[in-house]
């Protein structure tokens, strides 16, 4: 049957390109005739879903006939008692990717700016493009810092928002304290600042902030936070969002109905208080990080320092051929083109064992070249 039809797509799906994400285990083992796979791709908790959470998931099983709470009330409760900010400050979404999208659908108009940094992640952009905002990119230092002064001189009378992500997705980089403070003192206040901080739980020492200071001190700032990473809940799609109460009662008027279904609501209030799951992963995580950063300079290979559960590792030109060989031997990692990046791998902090095949096999096939 040919398709005859003549429906015209909004013009600006030619300027954007759908978030690419890692392959999956099942789709590597299918593809390359694989029984064992490691998957070191998608930043996800080595140390699985908190057990907490998949005991209160099992417990509302038989109620899934009926429709998740629409204001998620309880998961506010529990969120806003763990984070010391009142519930109206509060707004649960289904993960922290359609907080981004709420973000441009209350805020942007045609025309409007957004100002990204880059290497980032790449929702940023695709939200601000889908409502038909400019984008302002931003590089980042040569080591991955954020440029303070390059962020503000981007900032026009139409700039709308301002995306900061700390710890930076792929770099690992953060945004110490008196960066942030120096960008918000700065910004006009017509201009909402997002902060992403997927992988706050991840960071170490005094200099970083979770943005929740400069929230109670009333600036105009967006804090983003998700269960995919610590609480290990990346399957079943919870985020939220902390800023002032206007700010969220703006986005609230944009949000779908029953966004966040029951197993997800259940599963991160029991998550927010398994202390004893987030604190292993915390611990594991920062062990095996400094395992890798070791390993990697025995291989002579350079990495950015992170402060998130990935590191970014600069392969060289031959990046792309040992992504490729690395997926072949069943490692699977993130290849550095979807950032502007040819020339480096993301590679997600795993189980100890899945971090030693990993380096086995890069020693294997990059090794002897370096």
């Amino acid at each position: 049957m040919s398709d005859n039809n003549e429906i015209q797509a909004r013009s600006i799906l030619q300027e954007m390109t759908p978030y690419t994400p890692g392959k999956p285990i099942w789709e590597v083992q299918r593809e390359l005739g694989l029984d064992k796979v490691i998957k070191l791709a998608s930043n996800e908790n080595p140390l699985g879903p908190s057990p907490k959470a998949i005991e209160a998931i099992a417990k509302v099983l038989p109620e899934l006939h009926r429709y998740p709470d629409a204001d998620a009330s309880k998961l506010k409760q529990v969120i806003a008692a763990a984070y010391d900010v009142d519930m109206k400050q509060l707004i649960v979404t289904n993960g922290g990717d359609e907080l981004i999208t709420l973000v441009s659908e209350a805020f942007i108009d045609a025309g409007d700016e957004v100002v990204v940094p880059v290497p980032s992640f790449s929702e940023y952009r695709f939200a601000g493009l889908l409502m038909g905002a400019n984008i302002r990119s931003v590089p980042l230092n040569l080591d991955f810092t954020y440029d303070i002064e390059a962020i503000l001189r981007a900032v026009t009378a139409r700039t709308k928002i301002v995306y900061l992500c700390s710890p930076n997705n792929p770099t690992g980089t953060i945004l110490t304290r008196k960066e942030l403070q120096q960008i918000l003192d700065n910004l006009p206040k017509h201009v909402l600042v997002v902060l992403d901080t997927a992988y706050s739980h991840f960071t170490t020492g005094n200099e970083y902030t979770d943005g929740l200071e400069f929230v109670r001190a009333g600036f105009p700032l967006l804090i983003l936070q998700t269960f995919s990473k610590i609480y290990g809940l990346a399957g079943i799609r919870v985020g939220f969002g902390i800023a002032p109460a206007g700010i969220i009662q703006s986005i609230n008027q944009v949000k779908e109905p029953f966004n966040v279904n029951t197993l997800a609501q259940v599963a991160a209030i029991a998550a927010v208080g398994d202390i004893d799951h987030v604190r292993s992963t915390q611990l594991l995580v920062v062990e095996e990080r400094e395992k890798l950063y070791a390993a990697l300079r025995e291989l002579g290979l350079d990495y950015t320092e992170s402060m998130s559960n990935f590191i970014l590792v600069e392969l060289g030109t031959e990046a792309k051929s040992q992504y490729e060989r690395l997926m072949a031997k069943g490692v699977i990692v993130r290849y550095g083109q979807i950032w502007d990046l040819p020339k480096h791998i993301r590679v997600s902090i795993g189980l100890p064992e899945e971090n030693a095949r990993f380096i086995e096999v890069l020693r294997e096939i990059a090794g002897k070249s370096l």
